[in-house]
């Protein structure tokens, strides 16, 4: 009975706050491209036609130049940010190999380290990074940390007063007191970042924070593993990125900037922006949302123009899935155009009401020609798109309303037939660990996971 008279106490709070939800912009309106295609290297931003001969020779088959072509248009209307060549992309399916990596990174650092999270928590792995930080600081390395205030709510304030006693410069985002606030105070505005940039030549952005539950590496498995809702012992399944190149620095900006609007000290008199050489072969663009800002749907818009650009496939891993009217429209107009869209979505999550908000449109997704699977052997907390094969997402939003509206989100696009076969790689390995949805057998579902869904499905602007 108390279970049930709080989820009504949900939704009459949903009731009465719903007017004052941020709207996102509306996708039948359509964006018409302000300028051509433009492609950044170290030289400055190229000639369309240069552009053009890039974006053709992404995919070796010949195959995604009217896709790339297309999309880029409607992309380059929503955001101002370049694609930016000459970049070697890594990518992370597990915290134990993202962990990994870092601790190289931040052990090679010489003159900086700045690191963005939304969780920091006070275990194993926090500790670990906290002690490399002071470590480094000790040898003089400039060292800058900023937290989520709701993210670290819990955290003992002594791990933070550590880093702080050892030099490094600790900011929190957002504090919950408005007492304690150095910029603009707003308790719903969250920063959901997860950054790690280390002397401006290597740059980390993915859906991983600093916790032990993402230290445990996900075995692919039958996907009945863990049937139960919440299960606490199940491990956390994510994906990360590393970026070495000319991208470097647009991460690094989206970290000052940050900084910057939380009244953060000084950071000393460091280049914090060195131009980076060739590394690779990926083309990248880094994306923002930052709430009250004029781009602020630009990772929304982004996403919504490739699945409406899409030809062969678009394949998504979410963790929390409350999509506007306007994805669910794009992701049925797509499979019933005859492209193969398939979700892989959580089992069960830490945030239940966001999980049955979510099943509350499977039906109508399913009736279009949508594939949905779900993964019950992990919780799965990756946030990542491939579409036709060559246009890949992976960053820290999620396809939801608060990331769309309220929170500061960080996404970076790759664009290339071979990073996109990793993704696709890591989709299928997700999908053959997964349970598939079929419409039938969700028709058939009891009205108390009905009840639960309409009941979460009015709250999920607010998710």
């Amino acid at each position: 009975m108390r279970s049930f008279l709080r989820v009504l106490l949900y939704g009459l709070c949903a009731v009465l706050l719903c007017h004052c939800a941020n709207p996102l912009p509306d996708p039948a309106s359509g964006v018409e491209p302000r300028r051509k295609v433009r492609i950044s290297s170290e030289s400055g931003l190229l000639t369309y036609r240069e552009s053009r001969r890039i974006i053709q020779q992404l995919d070796a088959r010949g195959q995604a130049g009217d896709f790339l072509a297309r999309h880029l248009q409607v992309e380059e209307a929503v955001t101002d940010a370049p694609l930016v060549v000459g970049n070697e992309v890594r990518l992370f399916g597990d915290g134990t190999s993202t962990y990994r990596a870092m601790e190289e990174a931040i052990g090679a650092a010489r003159r900086f380290i700045h690191l963005e999270s939304y969780i920091f928590e006070d275990d194993q792995i926090g500790n670990l990074v906290a002690e490399m930080l002071i470590a480094k600081r000790a040898q003089g390395v400039a060292v800058a940390v900023m937290v989520d205030d709701i993210g670290t709510l819990s955290v003992p304030p002594d791990l933070f007063d550590r880093l702080r006693q050892a030099g490094v410069q600790v900011v929190f985002f957002n504090p919950v007191n408005p007492l304690k606030s150095r910029g603009n105070w707003s308790i719903n505005e969250r920063s959901h970042r997860k950054i790690l940039v280390v002397d401006g030549e290597v740059a980390f952005v993915g859906g991983i924070n600093l916790s032990d539950v993402y230290a445990s590496r996900p075995v692919a498995g039958s996907g009945q593993a863990h049937e139960a809702e919440g299960q606490q012992d199940a491990p956390w399944r994510d994906t990360h990125i590393s970026i070495r190149g000319p991208a470097v620095p647009d991460v690094e900006r989206v970290f000052l900037e940050g900084w910057r609007s939380q009244g953060g000290p000084p950071l000393g008199d460091i280049d914090f922006l060195p131009q980076q050489p060739r590394r690779g072969p990926h083309v990248v663009r880094i994306l923002v949302n930052r709430p009250g800002s004029t781009d602020n749907h630009a990772i929304y818009l982004t996403l919504l123009s490739a699945i409406n650009s899409s030809q062969r496939s678009v394949h998504i891993t979410m963790a929390y899935f409350v999509p506007d009217p306007g994805f669910i429209a794009a992701l049925g107009d797509a499979a019933r155009r005859g492209v193969d869209v398939t979700l892989l979505l959580p089992g069960f999550s830490d945030f239940s009401i966001v999980l049955h908000a979510g099943r509350s449109h499977y039906e109508e997704l399913l009736e279009a020609g949508v594939k949905i699977y779900e993964r019950k052997d992990v919780l799965l907390h990756a946030k990542t798109a491939v579409v036709d094969g060559v246009w890949s997402t992976a960053g820290s939003s999620n396809l939801d309303w608060r990331s769309f509206t309220l929170n500061h989100e960080i996404n970076a696009v790759i664009l290339g037939a071979d990073f996109g076969a990793q993704m696709e790689a890591l989709f299928e390995r997700d999908r053959q660990a997964s349970v598939p949805v079929g419409l039938e057998q969700w028709k058939k579902r009891p009205l108390s996971i009905r009840f639960k869904e309409f009941m979460s499905r009015l709250l999920e602007r607010w998710l």
